[in-house]
Protein backbone atom coordinates (compact mmCIF):
# COMPACT_ATOMS: atom_id res chain seq x y z
CA UNK A 1 0.00 0.00 0.00
CA UNK A 2 1.07 3.46 -0.81
CA UNK A 3 0.94 6.12 1.85
CA UNK A 4 -0.67 9.34 0.70
CA UNK A 5 1.00 12.28 2.28
CA UNK A 6 -0.03 15.90 1.72
CA UNK A 7 2.75 18.39 1.43
CA UNK A 8 3.00 21.14 4.00
CA UNK A 9 3.11 24.78 2.99
CA UNK A 10 6.84 24.88 3.76
CA UNK A 11 7.48 21.93 1.46
CA UNK A 12 5.45 23.54 -1.31
CA UNK A 13 7.35 26.80 -0.83
CA UNK A 14 10.74 25.17 -1.08
CA UNK A 15 9.67 23.20 -4.17
CA UNK A 16 8.41 26.29 -5.99
CA UNK A 17 10.54 27.57 -8.84
CA UNK A 18 8.98 30.79 -10.20
CA UNK A 19 9.86 31.88 -13.71
CA UNK A 20 11.27 35.28 -14.57
CA UNK A 21 7.91 36.28 -16.01
CA UNK A 22 6.08 35.49 -12.77
CA UNK A 23 8.68 37.38 -10.71
CA UNK A 24 8.42 40.39 -13.06
CA UNK A 25 4.61 40.58 -12.85
CA UNK A 26 4.64 40.05 -9.08
CA UNK A 27 7.09 42.94 -8.65
CA UNK A 28 5.07 45.16 -10.97
CA UNK A 29 1.83 44.37 -9.12
CA UNK A 30 3.43 45.11 -5.75
CA UNK A 31 4.76 48.47 -7.04
CA UNK A 32 1.35 49.47 -8.37
CA UNK A 33 -0.36 48.42 -5.14
CA UNK A 34 2.19 50.43 -3.13
CA UNK A 35 1.55 53.55 -5.23
CA UNK A 36 -2.22 53.19 -4.95
CA UNK A 37 -2.04 52.86 -1.18
CA UNK A 38 0.50 55.72 -0.92
CA UNK A 39 -1.46 58.24 -2.99
CA UNK A 40 -4.85 57.22 -1.61
CA UNK A 41 -4.19 56.82 2.11
CA UNK A 42 -0.51 57.57 2.63
CA UNK A 43 -0.60 61.31 1.98
CA UNK A 44 1.65 61.24 -1.06
CA UNK A 45 1.24 64.10 -3.56
CA UNK A 46 2.73 64.95 -6.92
CA UNK A 47 5.28 67.70 -7.34
CA UNK A 48 2.74 70.09 -8.86
CA UNK A 49 0.33 69.57 -5.96
CA UNK A 50 3.14 70.15 -3.47
CA UNK A 51 4.05 73.43 -5.17
CA UNK A 52 0.42 74.63 -5.13
CA UNK A 53 0.09 73.69 -1.46
CA UNK A 54 3.32 75.51 -0.58
CA UNK A 55 2.21 78.64 -2.43
CA UNK A 56 -1.17 78.61 -0.67
CA UNK A 57 0.45 78.16 2.75
CA UNK A 58 2.89 80.97 1.96
CA UNK A 59 0.11 83.35 0.94
CA UNK A 60 -1.84 82.52 4.08
CA UNK A 61 1.22 83.11 6.25
CA UNK A 62 1.90 86.49 4.64
CA UNK A 63 -1.74 87.47 5.07
CA UNK A 64 -1.70 86.51 8.74
CA UNK A 65 1.42 88.64 9.27
CA UNK A 66 0.19 91.70 7.33
CA UNK A 67 -3.37 91.87 8.69
CA UNK A 68 -2.24 93.14 12.14
CA UNK A 69 -0.33 95.94 10.36
CA UNK A 70 -3.61 96.91 8.73
CA UNK A 71 -5.23 97.07 12.18
CA UNK A 72 -2.41 99.33 13.39
CA UNK A 73 -3.04 101.65 10.42
CA UNK A 74 -6.74 101.66 11.32
CA UNK A 75 -5.93 102.57 14.92
CA UNK A 76 -3.89 105.55 13.68
CA UNK A 77 -6.94 106.93 11.86
CA UNK A 78 -8.40 109.90 13.82
CA UNK A 79 -11.96 109.01 12.74
CA UNK A 80 -11.63 105.34 13.62
CA UNK A 81 -14.77 105.15 15.82
CA UNK A 82 -17.08 106.38 13.06
CA UNK A 83 -15.35 104.24 10.45
CA UNK A 84 -15.61 101.15 12.66
CA UNK A 85 -19.35 101.74 12.98
CA UNK A 86 -19.60 102.00 9.18
CA UNK A 87 -17.51 98.87 8.74
CA UNK A 88 -19.56 96.87 11.22
CA UNK A 89 -22.78 97.82 9.40
CA UNK A 90 -21.50 96.44 6.08
CA UNK A 91 -22.06 92.92 4.83
CA UNK A 92 -19.21 90.41 4.90
CA UNK A 93 -18.22 90.81 1.24
CA UNK A 94 -18.35 94.61 1.38
CA UNK A 95 -15.98 94.88 4.36
CA UNK A 96 -12.84 94.08 2.39
CA UNK A 97 -13.72 96.68 -0.26
CA UNK A 98 -14.26 99.28 2.48
CA UNK A 99 -10.88 98.44 4.06
CA UNK A 100 -9.20 98.70 0.64
CA UNK A 101 -10.87 102.05 -0.07
CA UNK A 102 -9.66 103.46 3.27
CA UNK A 103 -6.07 102.48 2.35
CA UNK A 104 -5.45 100.43 5.49
CA UNK A 105 -4.61 97.30 3.49
CA UNK A 106 -2.07 99.02 1.24
CA UNK A 107 1.28 98.07 2.68
CA UNK A 108 4.33 100.35 2.45
CA UNK A 109 6.00 100.01 -0.93
CA UNK A 110 2.88 98.58 -2.57
CA UNK A 111 0.72 100.34 -5.15
CA UNK A 112 -2.45 98.29 -4.62
CA UNK A 113 -4.04 96.92 -1.45
CA UNK A 114 -4.00 93.17 -0.97
CA UNK A 115 -7.41 91.51 -1.25
CA UNK A 116 -6.69 88.77 1.26
CA UNK A 117 -5.08 91.24 3.66
CA UNK A 118 -8.14 93.51 3.43
CA UNK A 119 -10.48 90.58 4.05
CA UNK A 120 -8.52 89.38 7.08
CA UNK A 121 -8.18 92.94 8.39
CA UNK A 122 -11.94 93.43 8.14
CA UNK A 123 -12.45 90.25 10.14
CA UNK A 124 -9.97 91.36 12.79
CA UNK A 125 -11.49 94.82 13.09
CA UNK A 126 -15.07 93.66 13.44
CA UNK A 127 -14.24 90.70 15.69
CA UNK A 128 -12.15 92.53 18.29
CA UNK A 129 -13.67 96.03 17.99
CA UNK A 130 -10.41 97.82 18.91
CA UNK A 131 -10.57 100.95 21.01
Amino acid sequence: MQESRTKSLGDKWSDARPTKTIVFWACLASMVATMIVGFTWGGWVTGGTAVRMAEAFGEDAVTKRLAPMCVVRFNADPKKAAKLAELTALSAWEKSEYVKKQGWATMPGEQEPGSKVAEECGKLLTASKPA
